[in-house]
């Protein structure tokens, strides 16, 4: 989207230097008061009274130009408005001074995190599912952060009155990003089954895809927050289960998925060994076996291989033959 966002133009002064100039001001107008104040009882009354008032009138001044005065950090901006028009952005670290009667606002320019509580949600097939993120974001356009979104009215303080300080703006602009993490966090959910066992075969899940996740996660974030001049530099999710109501329901299924696996295995393994086994066997002669025998041996040894529990030994003393 585009910015309208654009340096501040208006005359900036090195704040020491005007520091300088307002406490001379300053000490030079209190003199005149007091001199002012002599003169009214001698018989230049009249010079003092000009005196007196202009004195007056130089520390009103000067209590208006203390105003102009700002200093900046590093990854600080100060947002200028004059009588209700942008005037510009000044980002300048440091210690200056500039027209008092320009209104400023401060912002932080700094990354800030978001763990955002997992929520629930259904996932494409419809299992209720916990899932939440952890977000880093920034303020990018301070003119969007202000003015395109009620950030001042969202900044409302307790005792009804906006709050125009730098922390009151910042916690408004994050119950903004919170809200739209919310948003974002349940349409991608939405889009993908939990695990391949809900999705089809080779399809992208939120257990498996979890880099193409987080990919569109943090684009779909970038698409909502640009309207406040956000930028995200990360967006991650943290947090995957499922609901509490069907997790014992669920883990008994992973369980059972599991075990079929582990058995499949097993037997692969014991077929093999016992092929092995009975083309040894054959191929040096150590026995010959018929096809009952075979059977039977072969029998035996899946049982072995395959099963649970620990095998029990039978001598066997009947001839082979």
């Amino acid at each position: 989207m585009e910015t309208k966002e654009f340096e501040f133009k208006g005359i900036v002064v090195n704040g020491f230097l005007m520091l300088f100039v307002n406490l001379a001001v300053l000490v030079l107008s209190i003199v005149g008061v007091v001199e002012g104040i002599i003169q009214l009882d001698t018989t230049s009354g009249a010079q003092g009274g000009w005196l007196l008032g202009g004195s007056v009138l130089m520390i009103v001044v000067n209590i208006i130009m203390w105003c102009g005065l700002m200093q900046l950090e590093p990854n600080e901006a100060r947002v200028t408005t004059w009588f209700g028009k942008y005037a510009g952005t000044f980002a300048k670290a440091g210690f200056y001074w500039i027209n008092p009667f320009y209104g400023t606002k401060r912002l932080s320019l700094r990354a800030r995190n978001l763990d955002a509580e997992p929520i629930k949600v259904n996932d494409k097939v419809g299992n209720p599912v916990m899932i939440g993120l952890v977000l880093v974001w920034k303020l990018k356009d301070t003119y969007k952060a202000l003015f395109e979104v009620d950030t001042q009215t969202m900044a409302t303080t307790a005792q009804g009155t906006t709050g125009a300080d730098v922390k009151s703006i910042m916690n408004a602009l994050e119950k903004f990003v919170r809200v739209q993490s919310d948003a974002a966090l349940r349409q991608v959910a939405g889009q993908y089954a939990y695990d391949d066992e809900d999705g089809g075969a080779g399809e992208l899940t939120l257990r498996s895809g979890s880099e193409d996740i987080n990919q569109l996660l943090e684009q779909k974030l970038d698409d909502r927050l640009a309207l406040a001049g956000i930028e995200v530099v990360e967006a991650r999710i943290n947090y995957l289960a499922y609901a509490p109501e069907i997790a014992a329901v669920m883990l008994r299924r992973q369980q059972a998925s599991a075990i079929i696996t582990a058995r499949e295995k097993i037997v692969d393994g014991a077929v093999s060994m016992v092929k092995m086994a009975l083309d040894k066997l054959s191929k040096e002669g150590v026995v010959e076996l018929d096809a009952d025998k075979k059977a039977a041996m072969v029998s035996n040894l899946l049982v072995v291989l395959c099963g649970d529990d620990s095998a029990q030994p039978v001598v066997n003393t009947s001839s082979m033959n």
